[in-house]
C-alpha cells in the first residue's frame, strides 16, 4: 500500500484556493487515495443566491470527481465549506468556525492566490502576502498541525535566469509593503509600482516572491514547505488525460488558435515552455506533505516543480505540436487547423498582426449587426490580444531552475509511492500531452456539442476569409501609399511590371519555337 495514502487517512486537512483548478484536482486525489481521511475543510467566499453547500455539490459535480464518487460515495460528507473571504483581513470566518479549525487541523494545502498578471498592487498584496500572513498566524495556534504546504510559483524570482530551489530576499520588507497598501491611496501606488517590482514583468510574480519570504520570516515553529509550479496545464493522467476547467496557461491560446481567432504569436522558438501538468504538481504536493510532516526537515524546503531542466519543449515545438494535433486529429474530435505561426519573433510583424486581428473582428462585428446578431468578436478580440501581450514576457525568455529537493523527495519514495503519485516529469510525451490537452479543451472547458461541427466549419471559414481579404485590401492601400510617395517604391514596382512581362514574353517565344 502507498505510505503516502496511508498518512493522509484519517486526516483533517484545510485548502485554500480548493474552487480553484489546483484545488479541484488536490481535493480530487486526495478523496481518490484515501478515501479514509477524516475531512477536508475548504475556505468559500459567499456568494449571493447560492448557500455554501450549493457550492460544494457544484463543485462535485464536475466530471472530475466522477472516479471519486465510486470510491468515497459519501464524499460530499467528508468537505466541510467554511464562510471566508481573504480579502477581508480577519478572513470573516465566524468564532465558532475558527475553532474548529484551530482544533482539529492536522494539514494546511495553501492554494489561494490571485493569478492575474495585471491585478492591482493593492488586490495582489492583499491575496498572496497579507493573507499568507494571516493564515500562518491561525497555523500558528494549531496544536494539531503537522505540516504548512504553500503553493508558490516558479515564476516568483523570474527576473532571475539561473533559480536555485531557496527564498531570495526582498528589496523592501513584506511587512512595510502591507503596511503602505492600508494608507496609500490608488493613485500614489499606481505611480509607485513600477519601482516596487523592478525588473519583475507584474505584480503577481513581485507579491507571490513577497508571499514567500512571509512564509519564511513568520512560520517559525511550523513545519512548512514551498512548492513552485512553472506553467500549469491540464492533467497529464489523472483521473484521465486533459481535463481542465480554466483559461489560464496556454489553454486561452488554444481555443483562440483552434478557433481561428488568433493566427500568430510572437514568441522565440527556441524558448522553453516550461508546462507543468495539473496532476503532477499534486502529486508533488501531496508527497511534500508527507515528508514535512514525518521528517521534519530543520529549514523550509522549496521544491521546484518544472519540466524545462529534465524533459524541456520549446514554444516553438509546443506550437508546432498543437498545429499538428489539428492537422492529425479529424475535426469530429477536435479543431480545424488554424493557419496559426507559433514562432514569429518580429516586432513589425508583431504590430501588423494586432492591426489585421483587430480590424477583421470589427468587420465580423459589423456583419453581425447587419444579421441582427449581437457583436461580441472585437470585446473577444481585445481581450485575447491584451492575455497574448501580457504573456509575451514569458514566451520569449527561458529560465534554469535546480530541482535538488524534488529530485531528493523522489529517491525517497517507495515504488509504490513513485507509481502512485509520479511527479517525474521525464515521462511525460508531450507530443501525447498536447494532443489529450487540445481534446480536453475542447471536451471539459468548452463543452462543445459535436452537433455544432458543420457551423463551426462556416463560423472559420468566414473568419478565414475576413482575414486574408483584410491584408490583400491592406497591402494595395500600403503599396499604392509608398507608390504615391516614394520615388523609390515606384522604382521597384516599375522593375518588377518589367521583369514579369519579358518573362512572359520569353515564355511566350519559347513556346512558338516548340510548335
Amino acid at each position: 500500500m502507498s505510505t503516502i495514502a496511508a498518512f493522509y487517512g484519517g486526516k483533517s486537512i484545510l485548502i485554500t484556493g480548493a474552487t480553484g483548478f489546483l484545488g479541484k484536482v488536490l481535493m480530487e486525489k486526495l478523496f481518490r487515495t484515501s478515501p479514509d481521511l477524516k475531512v477536508i475543510y475548504i475556505l468559500v467566499r459567499p456568494k449571493e443566491g447560492q448557500t455554501l453547500q450549493q457550492r460544494v455539490f457544484q463543485v462535485l459535480d464536475s466530471k472530475l470527481f466522477e472516479k471519486v464518487k465510486e470510491v468515497c460515495p459519501n464524499v460530499h460528507e467528508k468537505i466541510r465549506a467554511i464562510s471566508a473571504d481573504l480579502n477581508q483581513n480577519d478572513f470573516a470566518i465566524s468564532k465558532e468556525d475558527v475553532q474548529e479549525l484551530l482544533s482539529h487541523t492536522n494539514i494546511i494545502f495553501h492554494c489561494a492566490a490571485t493569478v492575474r498578471f495585471d491585478d492591482h498592487l493593492r488586490h495582489a498584496v492583499q491575496l498572496n502576502v497579507t493573507a499568507t500572513q494571516q493564515l500562518l498566524l491561525m497555523a500558528s495556534q494549531m496544536p494539531k498541525l503537522e505540516a504548512f504546504i504553500h503553493i508558490s510559483t516558479a515564476f516568483s524570482n523570474c527576473n532571475l535566469k539561473h533559480i536555485d530551489e531557496v527564498v531570495y530576499p526582498c528589496p523592501v520588507e513584506p511587512k512595510k509593503i502591507i503596511d503602505s497598501m492600508e494608507w496609500l491611496d490608488d493613485a500614489i501606488i499606481d505611480e509607485i509600482t513600477p519601482k516596487l517590482i523592478g525588473d519583475r514583468p507584474n505584480t503577481y510574480t513581485y507579491t507571490k516572491a513577497l508571499g514567500e519570504v512571509v512564509v519564511q520570516q513568520e512560520g517559525g515553529g511550523l513545519n512548512i514547505a514551498i512548492v513552485r509550479p512553472s506553467i500549469m496545464g491540464a492533467t497529464w493522467q489523472e483521473p484521465f488525460p486533459g481535463w481542465v476547467d480554466n483559461l489560464n496557461g496556454p489553454s486561452g491560446l488554444i481555443i483562440a488558435a483552434g478557433k481561428g481567432f488568433l493566427r500568430s504569436i510572437r514568441a522565440t522558438p527556441m524558448a522553453v515552455a516550461d508546462l507543468i501538468p495539473a496532476d503532477t504538481v499534486v502529486n508533488l504536493t501531496l508527497a511534500v506533505g508527507w515528508y514535512t510532516a514525518v521528517h521534519r526537515p530543520k529549514s523550509t524546503l522549496v521544491y521546484h516543480c518544472t519540466s524545462g531542466n529534465l524533459n524541456p519543449c520549446n514554444w516553438g515545438k509546443m506550437g508546432f505540436q498543437v498545429l499538428a494535433t489539428f492537422e492529425k486529429i479529424p475535426f469530429e474530435r477536435a479543431f480545424r487547423r488554424p493557419n496559426a505561426d507559433f514562432t514569429t519573433n518580429n516586432i513589425s510583424t508583431h504590430y501588423w498582426n494586432a492591426v489585421s486581428h483587430r480590424a477583421p473582428a470589427i468587420i465580423y462585428d459589423f456583419y453581425l449587426r447587419l444579421t441582427g446578431r449581437k457583436p461580441r468578436m472585437t470585446k473577444l478580440m481585445n481581450r485575447l490580444l491584451r492575455t497574448v501581450s501580457m504573456l509575451e514576457y514569458f514566451i520569449n525568455r527561458s529560465w534554469e531552475w535546480s530541482t535538488h529537493n524534488t529530485e531528493m523527495l523522489m529517491s525517497e519514495l517507495s515504488p509504490e509511492d513513485q507509481r502512485v503519485f509520479n511527479f517525474d516529469v521525464r515521462q511525460l510525451n508531450w507530443l501525447e500531452y498536447i494532443e489529450n490537452y487540445v481534446l480536453g479543451v475542447k471536451k471539459y472547458l468548452l463543452k462543445e456539442d459535436m452537433a455544432g461541427i458543420p457551423e463551426a466549419k462556416q463560423h472559420l471559414k468566414r473568419l478565414r476569409n475576413i482575414h486574408y481579404l483584410f491584408n490583400t485590401a491592406l497591402f494595395l492601400i500600403v503599396w499604392r501609399l509608398l507608390i504615391a510617395r516614394s520615388q523609390v517604391a515606384r522604382n521597384v514596382w516599375f522593375f518588377i511590371v518589367s521583369f514579369c512581362y519579358k518573362f512572359l514574353s520569353y515564355f511566350r517565344a519559347s513556346s512558338t519555337l516548340k510548335v
